[in-house]
């Protein structure tokens, strides 16, 4: 989930480079609610400040799900909650390698 559409696609481009991948979008914390409803995802990405919020409960959510996920914020680290702070946090601006990296270290933790 991201705020930034040039960062999200950025984000597509990198992870669909590095996976066969499909992609979701979402710009708030209501997309995204509303995106995990309708499917399950082997990984994901999450600014931490978006539209409507802080997406702190999508990571929640992610995380009970047990959806591998990582954060990708201008926020400060400090931010986070406790219970989300062992969650891979890249900070903004992010090298692409970085991403690529994570993400599949995410999808190898979900096998």
């Amino acid at each position: 989930m991201e705020d930034d559409p040039l960062v999200a696609l950025d984000l597509e481009a990198i992870v669909t480079a590095a996976a066969d991948a499909e992609v979701a979008v979402a710009h708030s914390v209501n997309d995204a609610r509303r995106a995990l409803g309708r499917a399950s995802f082997d990984a994901a990405f999450l600014d931490i400040d978006v539209t409507d919020g802080k997406t702190f409960e999508v990571a929640s959510l992610l995380a009970a799900q047990g959806t591998p996920f990582a954060f990708v914020s201008g926020a400060k680290r400090e931010e986070v909650p406790p219970p989300l702070r062992q969650v891979p946090f890249l900070p903004k601006p992010y090298d692409p390698e970085d991403i690529e990296r994570t993400f599949l270290a995410r999808l190898a933790t979900r096998g």
